[in-house]
């Protein structure tokens, strides 16, 4: 039959397992991980966001102010490719989060004892310095797509605070002219005015209150990245102080246990000469 674990087995396989957690949370790169899931939370909170917000904006384009796709570069075609932008964008920082990810775990001090001195290579210095140039990079992309994406919220808010004041502007003549923004040419005439049919059927439809709380959303998306993007050069910059740091100690470390060894090879010939002179 199977032999009974006595409490005393019991306590041991507990005590292994709560060793084995400790040591686990002790590998983890908190920074990291704190920059990570900031990260993936910017970009899914833009891109889904944003993606959505692009959709709306075409109904409402259609909709309301007649905009049709037409053969050449026009603004619908601009949206698609902006949609596909998105969809890169999101590929590629998952990938370069999980790369921060396992830099930052071959920092931490518990897997650089498991694994050896990594970062004080060249190749590992190479690296760090390689990933602190892309990451500020990326902050100051962010930081352009964080003032883009203020544009739409500016005019979404523009029109919304119109059609939420609609008893206000009752008596004014006020047109929203989508060649005052640059979305179409100057010989088209796209615009809706305030006391037009489409003007309230645009304030009353949930397309134009989701399409800016989306770009606000996306907004905010944004800002979390650079958040992000500036939490990663601090913890990069870190690394790069304790490798430059790793790396001076090494090389005092190698310089002292070579001058031992020289005393001590002195020392070793000093005392046969005299075992030689005295025989």
């Amino acid at each position: 039959g199977i032999p009974f674990a006595g409490p005393q087995s019991t306590d041991q396989y507990c005590l292994r397992c709560f060793e084995c957690c400790v040591k686990c949370l002790g590998v983890l790169p908190y920074a990291s991980l704190f920059a990570t899931i900031l990260l993936y939370a910017g970009v899914a909170l833009f891109c889904g966001c944003g993606h959505e917000a692009l959709s709306g904006t075409v109904t409402i384009l259609q909709n309301y102010f007649e905009v049709v796709r037409a053969e050449t570069l026009d603004v619908l075609t601009m949206i698609d490719i902006l949609k596909y932008v998105i969809y890169g964008v999101a590929a590629a920082f998952f990938v370069y989060g999980i790369l921060l990810m396992v830099e930052g775990f071959f920092t931490t001090g518990a897997i650089r004892d498991l694994y050896g001195d990594f970062k004080i290579t060249a190749c590992g210095r190479c690296v760090s310095a390689w990933f602190i140039m892309l990451t500020y990079i990326f902050f100051l992309a962010w930081l352009g797509v964080t003032a883009f994406t203020s544009l739409p919220v500016f005019m979404y808010f523009n029109i919304w605070t119109i059609c939420q004041n609609t008893t206000v502007v009752e008596g004014a003549n006020l047109c929203l002219d989508l060649r005052q923004f640059g979305m179409v040419t100057i010989g088209e005439e796209r615009k809706v005015c305030t006391g037009s049919e489409k003007f309230f059927k645009m304030c009353e439809s949930n397309e134009l209150d989701m399409t800016f709380h989306l770009f606000v959303c996306a907004l905010a998306g944004a800002g979390a990245a650079v958040i992000a993007m500036v939490h990663y050069l601090m913890v990069l910059s870190a690394n790069w102080a304790y490798v430059k740091d790793a790396c001076r100690m090494q090389k005092y470390e190698d310089i002292k246990s070579k001058e031992e060894q020289e005393l001590h090879d002195i020392h070793s010939t000093r005392s046969k000469e005299r075992l030689n002179a005295y025989t």
